[in-house]
């Protein structure tokens, strides 16, 4: 039984910082990270949620735990969320009956698109589980009192303040139906222009952050500026629509790279009010584009070179954000606020 709370924290920051990992990706689910503890305590795995209708980070993580234990490769071929239930129900060979599960968000408890966690953590004979945050969804919660019910200890609220933070936009886009999302890149001294600013794989997360959204927006000024592209080419995936909020489309040279990305409808808003239409907006751009989007931002999403110069505009029209994680990209910091 685990009992130090110096250590039980350490092990949930741990499965907190491993989800905001795939923070948006998953939507329209909540990124979620769990941790499976052996009997001596020993991380035998940590896991996250990858994509809605694919298996959840409990499942990950138990499968990859009961394949370390037990030495079954077979395991590996398996990715289905329903196919892992069952193989793992028959072959867990009570081989986790002494760990603990470690999880941000308390375990499903309804047949969604995969089935409930809850069963599975019961049927594997798991000892105790600690959880971050309550589910705040109707139809999964209850997953914390079923595993008390089966005689599973259930410790609540390891770090549910960190916890919640993670949820933050699941719960934005579910409760509005549209989660917007600002981004910029700046040095340290503040500055957002003056050429390239982040590193690659902060130039990538960019690319695979826009690879998410129903429509990109950006402003006739940075598209007449800085003629973009505005694709996910460093993913290789498909890039999403645009919407350029200008009052002046006749202005806007239409042999910009960014209007011949393949399969892009691009679109010209002379107001920010339609993006509201779209389930997960990204925008990016500067102090001006910022100042007509602020009051329908829901998320920050900053990402800070260690440099500085080489630039004079700041990103102006500030306002008090709250700071929900921070994380290493490449040579930068990748801050997401509120």
């Amino acid at each position: 039984m685990v009992s130090d709370p110096r250590f039980i924290e350490l092990i949930m920051r741990m499965a907190i910082e491993a989800a905001w990992g795939d923070q948006l990706f998953t939507l329209p689910n909540p990124s979620v990270g769990a941790l499976v503890l052996g009997k001596y305590g020993e991380i035998l795995s940590l896991a996250t949620h990858k994509q809605a209708g694919t298996p959840h980070a409990e499942v990950l993580a138990l499968k990859e735990a009961v394949k370390k234990l037990s030495g079954d490769e077979s395991l590996e071929a398996i990715t289905s969320a329903e196919d892992i239930h069952q193989y793992l129900i028959r072959h867990h060979a009570h081989l986790l009956e002494d760990c603990s599960l470690f999880v941000t968000l308390e375990p499903c408890s309804h047949y969604g698109k995969t089935p409930p966690c809850t069963n599975l953590i019961q049927a594997l004979g798991i000892k105790e589980v600690f959880i971050a945050s309550h589910d705040p969804t109707p139809e999964a919660q209850g997953g914390a009192v079923l595993l008390e019910q089966s005689g599973t200890r259930v410790v609540r609220d390891i770090l549910s303040k960190e916890g919640d933070r993670l949820l933050l936009p699941f719960l934005r886009l579910r409760q509005k139906g549209n989660l917007t999302i600002f981004k910029w890149a700046q040095r340290l001294d503040g500055s957002i222009d003056g050429g390239v600013i982040s590193s690659f794989a902060s130039r990538r997360c960019v690319h695979a952050l826009r690879s998410i959204a129903d429509i990109l927006v950006i402003s006739g000024e940075t598209v007449r500026n800085d003629r973009p592209t505005l694709d996910c080419r460093f993913i290789g995936a498909a890039a999403p629509d645009v919407m350029i909020l200008t009052r002046s489309p006749e202005t806007i040279d239409q042999s910009i790279p960014l209007f011949g990305v393949k399969n892009r409808q691009v679109l010209f808003a002379s107001n920010p009010e339609g993006i509201l239409e779209y389930p997960i907006v990204f925008i990016e751009g500067g102090s001006g584009l910022y100042e007509s989007c602020a009051g329908l931002i829901d998320l920050h999403i900053a990402f800070i070179a260690p440099c500085l110069g080489g630039g004079q505009k700041h990103l102006a029209g500030a306002r008090p954000l709250e700071l929900l994680h921070t994380q290493q990209s490449g040579e930068d910091i990748m801050a997401w606020m509120a």
